[in-house]
């Protein structure tokens, strides 16, 4: 049987991509697309849409009046709107996959709160090629230890609004966590001006915005005479794509509770 997914955002570049590859999953079919109130494509068929061809699903501008229309949500739009479209899934019993970034600490608590209730997958990336480089940059960490600087460069398209990415956090969290430390406490977003030697267990960050970039993260692992580094560039947003899709059909069947693509993966 096949998973009924819903799209939020379904006309924007994520949310096309999400639909497409909804399509391309043997295991799911689409139920619903969701735009925000007073988009120019409420009505628009969502294959027609996505590029993929007529589906006969209809873009709607409330995630209630399509509220039994799906399984599971997937949502890659702005925290404020992720946060009321999971208070909706909610209160019907619904599950979601979550790949918005940029959350403050208020909306993340009230997101982790409604984890009582339901099932919720929530990812920074949903690429497995993401997930796995998690897993490397932890274990790295630990073998390479406090002899090593680390020093984290994202890039992405000029139209990404949070800086640093929700990915490049991540990978901070990862190495961290190898290294025993808490990011919060270590982490430095950008340098100007006389900022003095380098701390040893500082943890940097630097952001690149510009043209069309889809996704390039590179932690290097920095020591006198050799440097470590794992990049993952994302070169279509299909990869996330693939990914959220396979997290919403592998969260149809779990209880309520947080999940993340590590744990989709098996990681």
């Amino acid at each position: 049987m096949s998973i009924k997914i819903a799209v939020t955002g379904a006309a924007g570049r994520m949310g096309k991509t999400l639909i497409e590859a909804v399509s391309l999953n043997a295991s799911a079919e689409l139920g619903a697309a969701i735009e925000r109130p007073g988009s120019s494509f409420i009505g628009a068929d969502a294959g027609e849409l996505a590029g993929i061809g007529t589906n006969g699903i209809t873009v709607v501008d409330d995630i209630n009046a399509v509220i039994n229309d799906f399984d599971v949500l997937i949502d890659f739009t702005a925290p404020a709107a992720t946060v009321a479209n999971a208070q909706a899934c909610v209160e019907a019993g619904k599950k979601i996959v979550i790949g918005t970034t940029g959350c403050t600490e208020q909306e993340l608590t009230t997101i982790h709160r409604a984890t009582e209730q339901t099932a919720i997958c929530m990812a920074s990336n949903f690429s497995t090629g993401v997930n796995v480089c998690f897993k490397l940059l932890n274990e790295a960490a630990k073998i390479l230890g406090d002899d090593y600087d680390v020093e984290i460069v994202e890039a992405h398209h000029r139209h990404k609004v949070d800086s640093p990415s929700g990915t490049a956090l991540s990978m901070g969290e990862a190495v961290a966590e190898g290294l025993g430390r808490n990011l919060k406490d270590v982490a430095i977003y950008g340098r100007e001006g006389q900022v003095g030697a380098r701390p040893d267990k500082e943890i940097g960050f630097a952001t690149v915005r510009g043209g069309d970039v889809v996704g390039d993260h590179t932690v290097m692992f920095l020591a006198d005479g050799e440097r470590v580094e794992i990049t993952h560039k994302a070169s279509s947003r299909m990869s996330f794509g693939r990914g959220a899709v396979r997290a919403a059909v592998w969260l149809a069947g779990q209880p309520a509770g947080l999940f993340s693509m590590q744990d989709v993966l098996g990681l």
